[in-house]
C-alpha cells in the first residue's frame, strides 16, 4: 500500500532537463537531471555547500533538509535564518542514519535528487530507503565532507557544481581552498621543522567522559598537514573514536586542540566551549580554563605551558577544512607562520563567497595576550 502510494507520488518527478551521469563519492553512477530544481538535504549543515556555490539564494532549490542546522551550529543557522527567513518554512524530517526518514513525506515533496552523506549510506541501504526512491525515480547522490573531508570535499563540490549547473563558482571556490591550503602545506614542506605532539580533544565537555578524538581522518589529518604529530593516530584506526586518560597522560601532548561548539539543543548548559560567529570570548576562556582540570590533563606539557587551545566544532563538517588547518599552523609552529591570518582568510572566504557576513569567535588560546 505505502509503495503504491509512493510511487503515485513520484510520478510527477519528471522535468525538462538535461541527463547527465555523475559519479558520486561512494562510487556510484547515477543518472539524473539537472539542473536539479527541487532539493532534498540529507543534512542541514550540507548548506555550508550550496552557500558557497549560490551565496544570493542558497535555499532556492531545497525543498526539504534534515534538522540538524539549527540544532548543531545555531549561532549559523540564526545568521542564515536572519537573511533568509523562508528556511523557517522548509519541511524538515528526521535522519537516515537513526531510521526516523520519513520516505513518503521525502516523495511528496517532489525532489529531483537527495543529496545524502557517505556516512549514512550502509543505514540507509539497511533500510531498503534507496530501493524505495529509486523506483520513484528519486537518485541518491553521496556526497563527503565529514569522513574524509581533505580527500572528498573538492570532489563534492564539483559534484554538487554538476548537479546544480554551478561548475564556475564551484571550481572557484576550490580554487581559493587549495591556495590557502598551500600557504601552510609549501612553508612546512620547505621548512621541515619538528612535528609537535597534539591531542585533538573532539567536543570537549560535551559529556563527563574523556576523551572523544579523531583518528588518520578529519581533524587529525588537519594537524598533520598544519605540521604535528596526531597522538591518536596508530590507536584510532578510523575518522572517530575514543582515547582513554592514561593513553593521553602517557603521551604527554604538546599542544590540546578542543573542539566546541554550541551545543545547548544537545546538553543545555553544558561544559563544552561555545565557538563560532560572535563567540563570548571571556566565556569561552574560562569554561576552557576549567577542561584543564579533567584528570586526562593531569601533568601535561600542553597545560603548563597553556597552549591549550579550542576551535570552532564544525570546521570537521563544513567545507571550510583550510581555515582550521591555518589556524592549527599558527598555533603548532608560530615562528614560520607570523603574516598568515586566518581571521583575514575567513573574511575573505564570506565577502567572495558566502551570503552572510564574517563575524569572528571560531578560536581561542589560553596562549592569547
Amino acid at each position: 500500500m505505502l509503495l503504491g502510494t509512493l510511487m503515485a507520488l513520484g510520478c510527477c518527478t519528471t522535468a525538462v532537463a538535461d541527463a547527465i551521469t555523475i559519479t558520486d563519492i561512494a562510487g556510484r553512477q547515477v543518472t539524473l537531471s539537472a539542473p536539479a530544481e527541487r532539493v532534498i538535504l540529507g543534512e542541514g549543515r550540507q548548506i555550508y555547500l550550496l552557500g558557497l556555490l549560490e551565496p544570493e539564494d542558497p535555499f532556492a532549490h531545497v525543498v526539504g533538509w534534515r534538522e540538524d542546522f539549527s540544532q548543531a551550529a545555531p549561532d549559523n543557522y540564526a545568521r542564515y535564518a536572519e537573511r533568509f527567513p523562508e528556511i523557517e518554512a522548509i519541511p524538515t524530517f528526521g535522519g537516515f542514519k537513526d531510521g526516523t526518514f520519513d520516505v513518503e513525506q521525502a516523495a511528496a515533496l517532489n525532489p529531483d535528487v537527495v543529496l545524502m552523506n557517505i556516512e549514512a549510506k550502509a543505514a540507509t541501504e539497511d533500510a531498503a530507503y534507496d530501493e524505495k526512491l529509486a523506483q520513484l525515480g528519486i537518485p541518491i547522490i553521496y556526497v563527503d565532507f565529514r569522513e574524509d573531508p581533505i580527500e572528498n570535499t573538492i570532489p563534492s563540490m564539483r559534484i554538487i557544481g554538476q548537479i546544480m549547473d554551478d561548475e564556475e563558482a564551484a571550481e572557484a571556490f576550490i580554487e581559493f581552498a587549495e591556495s590557502q591550503l598551500a600557504r601552510v602545506t609549501d612553508v612546512l614542506a620547505e621548512a621541515n621543522p619538528e612535528r609537535p605532539s597534539v591531542f585533538i580533544d573532539r567536543a570537549g565537555g560535551y559529556s563527563d567522559e574523556c576523551c572523544m578524538s579523531f583518528g588518520p581522518a578529519n581533524f587529525g589529518e588537519y594537524v598533520t598537514l598544519a605540521g604535528g604529530t596526531n597522538i591518536a593516530e596508530g590507536i584510532i584506526p578510523n575518522s572517530f573514536g575514543n582515547l582513554n586518560p592514561e593513553q593521553i597522560i602517557a603521551a604527554n601532548p604538546d599542544h590540546v586542540v578542543v573542539t566546541g561548539g554550541n551545543w545547548d539543543a544537545y546538553v543545555p548548559g553544558g561544559a563544552w566551549v561555545d565557538m563560532g560567529p560572535g563567540a563570548d570570548m571571556q566565556r569561552a576562556r574560562t569554561k576552557l580554563t576549567a577542561l584543564t582540570k579533567r584528570t586526562a590533563m593531569t601533568g601535561i606539557d600542553a597545560v603548563e605551558s597553556a597552549n591549550f587551545h579550542a576551535i570552532w566544532h564544525q570546521f570537521y563538517n563544513s567545507p571550510y577544512y583550510f581555515v582550521a588547518v591555518q589556524q592549527l599552523a599558527k598555533w603548532l609552529h608560530p615562528e614560520l607562520f607570523t603574516d598568515l591570518d586566518p581571521n583575514a582568510t575567513m573574511q575573505e572566504l564570506h565577502e567572495h563567497f558566502l551570503p552572510i557576513d564574517y563575524e569572528p569567535g571560531y578560536w581561542i588560546s589560553l596562549n592569547d595576550d
